[in-house]
C-alpha cells in the first residue's frame, strides 16, 4: 500500500510541473480582507496532524477573531496523496467561503473513516456522501471530483505553495509571514496571536 501512495504521489507531482503558472484560483479564507493578523495553514486532508490541529485551534479562533474581524485565516491546499486532492475538490464544491470551511471542517471530522485503505473509489464514494449530508447535490459534487480545472488550481497551489514556502511537512502555519513553530494547541497559538495585536 506504501508503495501505492509513494506511486500516486510522483504522479500526482510529474502532473503538476506541466500545468501552467498561469492558473490561479482563490485560497479558500475566512475572516476579513484587511484583517490585522493572517494565518496561513498549508495541509493535507488525509494528515493526521492537520485534522488535529484544525480541530484544537480553528473554532475557537474563529469565535475569538476571527468572527471578531481581528483574523483572516487561509487554507492553503498542499495535497499528499490522490485521496487528499480529491476531498480538496470536495471541499471546493460548497457554495461559498463559509460553508466552504463549515465542509473542511466536516471533512477533517471524519477523516478516520473516509481516509483509509488504497480504494480510491471508495474513497471518493465516503466523500461524496459527506457532501450530500451537507445538503451539496450528488451530481455536483461527483462534476467536482471530475473537474479538471479545479484540480489544476489546486495542484498549482500546492507547487507555489512548495516554491515560496519550502513546505517539508503538514501542517505548516505562518502567522503574518513568519512561521509558527510551537504547540499545535489554542492556548500556544492564542499567544502568538496577542502578540500583534
Amino acid at each position: 500500500m506504501l508503495k501505492k501512495i509513494k506511486f500516486i504521489l510522483i504522479t500526482i507531482l510529474l502532473i503538476a510541473q506541466f500545468i501552467p503558472a498561469s492558473v490561479s484560483g482563490d485560497i479558500l479564507k475566512i475572516g476579513e480582507e484587511n484583517a490585522k493578523i493572517t494565518v496561513k495553514v498549508f495541509s493535507s486532508l488525509t494528515c493526521p496532524h492537520c485534522a488535529s490541529f484544525h480541530k484544537k485551534v480553528y473554532e475557537k479562533l474563529k469565535k475569538e477573531y476571527i468572527d471578531k474581524k481581528l483574523v483572516k485565516l487561509e487554507h492553503h491546499a498542499f495535497p499528499l496523496d490522490l485521496a487528499a486532492l480529491n476531498a480538496e475538490k470536495i471541499v471546493r464544491c460548497a457554495p461559498n467561503p463559509d460553508t466552504k470551511f463549515e465542509l473542511l471542517t466536516k471533512i477533517y471530522d471524519k477523516q478516520k473513516k473516509w481516509a483509509v485503505g488504497s480504494d480510491i473509489k471508495k474513497i471518493n464514494e465516503s466523500l461524496v456522501k459527506i457532501g450530500t449530508d451537507f445538503k451539496i447535490n450528488d451530481i455536483d459534487l461527483r462534476a467536482c471530483l471530475d473537474n479538471d480545472r479545479t484540480q489544476e488550481i489546486i495542484l498549482n497551489e500546492r507547487i507555489e505553495a512548495q516554491k515560496e514556502y519550502n513546505i517539508t511537512s503538514t501542517p505548516t502555519i505562518y502567522i503574518n509571514g513568519k512561521k509558527y513553530e510551537d504547540k499545535h494547541e489554542f492556548k500556544s497559538f492564542k499567544k502568538e496571536i496577542d502578540k500583534l495585536l
